[in-house]
């Protein structure tokens, strides 16, 4: 039962998305018409899909995603319905893939938690590894890193934040978790680091 409603939800944040672009992509051939600048018009549409895919991705299954992106992509460059799109999204975009920009969002709460800024309910499922006096002197510690606790379940326990937060943040090199970094020097980096992985 469960699962249906999941299944029905994600398909309704689907339908929804695409109303969305279609609606957006109407008010950005008006832009366009009335716009002398071309390139600040490319940039303004950029952002406006970007914002509306990055808010549907934890709502949509990656598989459901991938073709609202490459008509969102043909919709802001003027391609048609068959051309192939993806080395432009990369090169002249620079979207994320859904997986990575699900990492991204992940790793950009957690960095929230730590800074203080995130909800309270949050930051108590971001506990550093040093904080733990049993494992204050692991390797893990030094990094930065944070407790993941087991999952009891593998198909609702691994989603939960507790889990799914600490994870990918654990995977980033500590480079771009550095604590010294300001939150707009820890989104560059990340995003940097998150598109060399998904385009190499």
């Amino acid at each position: 039962m469960r699962q249906r409603w999941l299944r029905d939800a994600r398909q309704q944040a689907c339908e929804q998305l695409q109303h969305d672009l279609l609606h957006t992509g109407r008010t950005l051939q008006r832009a366009i018409n009335q716009c002398v600048c071309y390139m600040s018009t490319l940039e303004w549409q950029i952002a406006l899909v970007d914002d509306k895919l990055t808010g549907s991705s934890t709502a949509c299954q990656s598989a459901n995603h991938w073709p609202i992106m490459n008509a969102a992509a043909r919709l802001i460059l003027h391609k048609r319905k068959y051309d192939h799109i993806t080395s432009d999204i990369r090169d002249r975009l620079h979207w994320l893939p859904i997986q990575q920009r699900l990492e991204y969002k992940i790793c950009l709460l957690i960095c929230k938690c730590l800074h203080q800024t995130a909800p309270v309910y949050l930051r108590a499922m971001s506990d550093p590894v040093s904080a733990s006096a049993s494992r204050s002197h692991l390797r893990s510690a030094a990094r930065g890193d944070l407790a993941v606790p087991r999952a009891r379940t593998t198909t609702y326990g691994q989603r939960s934040f507790s889990v799914s937060g600490p994870s990918p943040w654990n995977s980033l090199p500590l480079s771009v978790h550095d604590p010294s970094l300001t939150m707009t020097q820890f989104c560059t980096h990340l995003k940097t680091f998150l598109f060399r992985r998904a385009y190499t």
